[in-house]
């Protein structure tokens, strides 16, 4: 079997192994492919089974590559998959569901706290003298707030979300959630209110909701509106859950305190984006899923996926499913 890695140098950087993979077929690794067509067609050649992260596999890519039988995806969204079309070919498709849940979770608190505590400000200030220069034993450059007794919200609440509230808890917040379908599981960790409640009552609202046509620019002018003055927002879903232009409004004129994501509508972000500019708004390249622990737990799925498919039982198979 001919196995093709189109997007490796992302998710494996060259700090991990892709020696399980390459024991189940004659493996071909690309660090990157350019996302046309043609140039992905041509990366692919006569591979049975290919391996990617963001390089869309279109019908006009899958109408080019007679031999592909299988898509492993190194993520766990697939809206780069033309599902239709490989499900017409009879191709495998298999994504990573829950690999980063700890992880983004643990980015979004990380976020959370620089807003609220400013460290690398702070961090900054005392390696270019200004502790030393004031001459007293404390001071601070920004404001500081205390998160204890203050309300965390959590537009979608699954694994991601559910984890991230854990710790918004262990921190005192009380926490509230809206979702499509409520569970026990996540009664036991919050209330859940109506949008429109949560978006009201909340100190710190978090997505954690998939990018849908119903939740598309869900943080709007609209909705922020909604929203208390001098809240925060946190993106570790989907930079398209964010009309980015009406966030930096909000966040210049003082009406939400700070902005931490992860994510931007378009990545890498444009020199033209507004969030650049706006004031207290920190922005991380996409990285909430990267840590090495959480990466060696994808590759180790994939391969996992890619096993179960050589022996005829797929798993994870996200075209069976629609």
């Amino acid at each position: 079997m001919k196995i093709v890695v189109l997007d490796a140098e992302i998710a494996n950087p060259g700090d991990l192994s892709w020696g399980g993979i390459s024991a189940l077929g004659e493996l071909t690794i690309h660090k990157d492919t350019p996302y046309d067509e043609a140039s992905v067609a041509a990366a692919i050649g006569d591979a049975d089974a290919i391996i990617l992260n963001k390089v869309p596999i279109t019908a006009g890519v899958i109408d080019k590559c007679p031999n592909l039988k299988y898509i492993g995806i190194l993520a766990t969204g697939y809206n780069i998959i033309d599902i239709e079309a490989a499900k017409a070919r009879g191709i495998v498709v298999s994504n990573v569901p829950g690999y980063a849940t700890e992880a983004v979770a643990q980015h979004s608190i990380a976020l959370l706290l620089q807003l609220t505590n400013h460290v690398a400000v702070h961090n900054k200030a005392v390696h270019a003298g200004r502790w030393a220069d004031l001459g007293q034993w404390c001071f601070w450059e920004a404001p500081l707030s205390e998160l204890y007794g203050k309300t965390f919200g959590c537009i979608g609440f699954g694994a991601i979300g559910q984890a991230t509230a854990k710790v918004a808890a262990a921190l005192g917040m009380r926490v509230i959630a809206c979702g499509s379908r409520p569970t026990e599981a996540g009664r036991a960790i919050a209330s859940y209110v109506t949008q429109d409640e949560l978006l009201a009552q909340s100190h710190v609202v978090s997505l954690h909701c998939p990018l849908l046509p119903a939740t598309a620019g869900i943080i709007n002018r609209e909705n922020i509106a909604k929203m208390r003055d001098g809240a925060f927002l946190l993106n570790t879903a989907r930079g398209g859950l964010v009309v980015e232009a009406d966030l930096a409004e909000a966040l210049n004129s003082g009406k939400l305190a700070g902005a931490g994501v992860d994510v931007t509508a378009t990545e890498p972000i444009p020199p033209s984006s507004p969030l650049l500019t706006a004031k207290n708004c920190i922005i991380t390249p996409h990285i909430a899923w990267a840590a090495i622990e959480t990466r060696t737990r994808l590759l180790g799925i994939v391969e996992e996926n890619l096993r179960a498919f050589v022996v005829g039982s797929p798993i994870n198979n996200v075209a069976a499913a629609h």
